[in-house]
C-alpha cells in the first residue's frame, strides 16, 4: 500500500469520525444538559461556536472560512502531488488536513461548528473542542516535533560530514609533508654527488723509484 493512500484514509477517517460524534452529540444532546464522564474534570457538553478552534475569530466566520479554504486545498495539493514518505510527517498533515475539513463541512452545512468536548477541571479553561480540533492540535504538534527532528538530523549529518573530512585533511597534508622532505632529500643526495664528482682524484701510492 502506497503512503498516500495511506494519508488519505487517515484524512477520511479523521473526517467520518468527526462528524459522526457530532451527529450523535446533536442528537442526543443539544436540549438536554451535559453528561459527566469524569466529576469535575470531563464532560459533554453541546456548544454552537460560530468562530474557529476554541470558540476564536467569532466575529470574522467569513474570512476565516476563506483563509481555512486555502489552507485545506495547499495542504491537500501537496500532500497529493508531493508524497512524502516521512511517516510522522505525513501522518502530522493528514491530520491537519482531516481536522480542518471536518470543521468546514460544519461551517458550510450549519454556520457554525458543533463543540462539545469539554474539560472542566481549570477554571481559566472555558474553550470546548470536538473531534476536529483534537486532530488539527494533535497534528499540528506532530508537524513540530518534526521541524525539530528533522533540524537535529540535519545537524548530525553536517558534524558527521565535518568529521569525515577532516581526516583526509590530515592525510593529504602529511603526504604534501613527506613529498616535500623527499625532494630535500633527493636534491641533497644530488648536490653531494655533484662535490664528489668535482674532487681531482688523489694518486694512490709513493714516489716512483730513481
Amino acid at each position: 500500500m502506497s503512503s498516500l493512500i495511506v494519508w488519505l484514509c487517515i484524512i477520511a477517517g479523521s473526517i467520518v469520525l468527526d462528524q459522526v460524534t457530532k451527529l450523535l452529540v446533536v442528537r442526543y444532546l443539544m436540549d438536554n444538559s451535559p453528561v459527566t464522564v469524569i466529576d469535575g474534570v470531563f464532560r459533554f457538553s453541546y456548544v454552537e461556536n460560530p468562530g474557529a478552534a476554541f470558540g476564536s475569530l467569532s466575529e470574522h466566520r467569513w474570512v476565516f472560512m476563506v483563509i481555512s479554504t486555502v489552507a485545506i486545498i495547499g495542504l491537500l495539493a501537496y500532500l497529493i502531488w508531493r508524497k512524502p514518505k516521512d511517516r510522522l510527517f505525513g501522518v502530522a498533515l493528514s491530520l491537519v488536513i482531516g481536522g480542518g475539513i471536518g470543521n468546514m463541512i460544519d461551517r458550510v452545512r450549519l454556520g457554525y461548528v458543533v463543540d462539545f468536548l469539554d474539560f472542566c477541571a481549570f477554571d481559566f479553561w472555558q474553550w470546548v473542542f470536538n473531534v476536529a480540533d483534537a486532530c488539527v492540535c494533535v497534528g499540528g504538534g506532530m508537524l513540530v516535533l518534526w521541524c525539530i527532528l528533522s533540524m537535529v538530523r540535519e545537524s548530525r549529518a553536517k558534524k558527521s560530514e565535518a568529521g569525515g573530512e577532516s581526516p583526509k585533511a590530515d592525510g593529504k597534508e602529511e603526504h604534501e609533508e613527506q613529498g616535500e622532505h623527499g625532494e630535500h632529500g633527493g636534491s641533497g643526495a644530488q648536490e653531494e654527488r655533484e662535490e664528489s664528482d668535482g674532487k681531482p682524484e688523489e694518486k694512490s701510492g709513493g714516489n716512483a723509484p730513481h
